[in-house]
């Protein structure tokens, strides 16, 4: 509840937190209506979309003044200090103005998204992402960037893995050793794809691909492989449980084995079908028999495990928190920590065959598992963040998971640097170069 304060303290200073957003899709136009019309003490002061028709509907449909369109960094640092809202298609513009303090990337690409924030990162922006996929394929690297350039680099509150990322400081800061970060989902369908979810993505507004992703549950793998290299945690087994459990997360106490999740050090994983959906959760033990007593006598039950939720998570309307967190406490939701204990790898929705190339994240040829960075690495499997644009090189039957022996990389691509350069530093991801 610090950051109301802050905020409502800076809107009165006429000092407020400056964002500068990239991407301007269903989740970015949201963010950009709640900055402007709910948060005090913070300003949306330019928004880049690769197409301006989108980057203007986000202030048009808040109600916002028109913005001016701007193609130098000179010229938003101009319209920052008039008061004009700004719009432009290149976010190099954005990075580089003096007068944003934060830049929210939003746009759900991973090699596009690298080089974004890499520029924010290099201008001295905190970054915040609303993106797990570039997290869970590069997080791990573009956090020492940040690291180094003494800038906070982080996930956002509201999506499930910031929700997750607070409720494990909460438990943790009870005295509550957190041993499974879980989700809840409603639908898990490995073989989803754009064409059946696009009446679901036609009524919400929505892109069929990022729809497809949640349903076909690579949305899920790179948001629980966020959690996990935040917080030194692993997986259970390659895709994780994902069981089906009808009843109360509460009741998941019971589903889990603690000896296992201690001598793992803790895992993240999901379930199906839970109430209150679509929660999060975490399932924690307490070392302390006399803190037990009390943890049974305020209804969380007999232990060893004791379950801990939240039964919502408001994606855009929670933003704004994380943008004013990191600019005025320096104070990440939630980013990595370390080398990647959790990859997301590339598995083959359909039979592949030779020379397909790679369709995107959510589409018709493959669907990622959340696996442990070690098996990662030791099979040369390939991250479901580089697989776009590969191009296949034999036969694969349906469910395969794909490794680097199995596809030809397109040349020149940024994630591909990085992921070698990762690999150098971390030493724990098949060198591809």
């Amino acid at each position: 509840m610090i950051v109301d304060t802050a905020l409502r303290r800076r809107e009165a200073e006429g000092r407020p937190v400056r964002v500068g957003m990239v991407g301007a899709g269903f989740m970015g136009r949201g963010v950009a209506n709640q900055i402007l019309n709910s948060v005090p003490g913070m300003e949306l002061v330019a928004v880049c979309n690769r197409r301006l028709e989108p980057a203007r509907r986000a202030y048009d449909e808040a109600g916002a003044e028109s913005p001016v369109l701007v193609e130098t960094v000179q010229a938003l640092e101009a319209a920052i200090a008039s008061g004009t809202p700004a719009v432009t298609d290149d976010p190099s513009v954005v990075c580089g103005a003096e007068g944003v303090d934060v830049v929210l990337e939003i746009t759900g690409s991973i090699d596009f998204a690298a080089g974004v924030v890499l520029d924010a990162i290099d201008h001295g922006k905190h970054v915040v992402v609303m993106n797990p996929e570039l997290d869970g394929t590069l997080g791990p690297l573009l956090k020492t960037y940040a690291d180094k350039a003494g800038v906070v680099y982080t996930t956002s509150d509201g999506d499930q893995p910031g929700v997750q990322g607070n409720l494990f400081r909460y438990v943790r800061g009870l005295g509550v050793t957190p041993l499974l970060m879980g989700n809840v989902k409603g639908l898990q369908d490995e073989y989803r794809n754009p064409t059946t979810q696009e009446e679901f993505a036609r009524k919400w507004g929505q892109n069929p691909y990022m729809v497809t992703s949640f349903a076909d549950g690579t949305k899920i793998a790179f948001e629980q492989a966020t959690v996990a290299n935040a917080f030194g945690l692993t997986v259970l087994e390659r895709g994780m449980t994902g069981i089906e459990h009808k009843g109360h997360v509460d009741e998941l106490t019971e589903h889990f084995d603690v000896d296992r999740l201690r001598e793992l050090g803790g895992v993240v994983d999901y379930v199906v079908g839970s109430q209150p959906g679509p929660a999060v959760f975490c399932l924690g033990t307490h070392d302390d028999p006399k803190q037990r007593h009390y943890l049974n006598l305020y209804k969380l039950g007999e232990g060893p495990l004791y379950s801990f939720y939240q039964p919502y998570h408001l994606c855009h309307f929670e933003t704004p928190s994380s943008l004013a967190r990191a600019v005025l406490f320096d104070d990440p939701t939630m980013a990595p920590d370390g080398p990647p204990r959790v990859e997301v790898v590339a598995t083959a929705k359909v039979p592949l065959s030779e020379g397909q190339t790679i369709d995107g994240l959510g589409g018709y040829l493959t669907y990622g598992q959340a696996e442990t960075a070690e098996v990662t690495a030791a099979e040369r499997l390939l991250p479901s963040g580089v697989a776009e644009g590969c191009v296949v090189t034999r036969d694969l039957p349906r469910d395969h998971v794909l490794t680097y022996d199995d596809v030809e990389l397109p040349p020149g691509r940024l994630v591909d640097r990085l992921r070698a350069e990762m690999a150098d530093r971390f030493g724990s991801q098949p060198v591809v170069r």
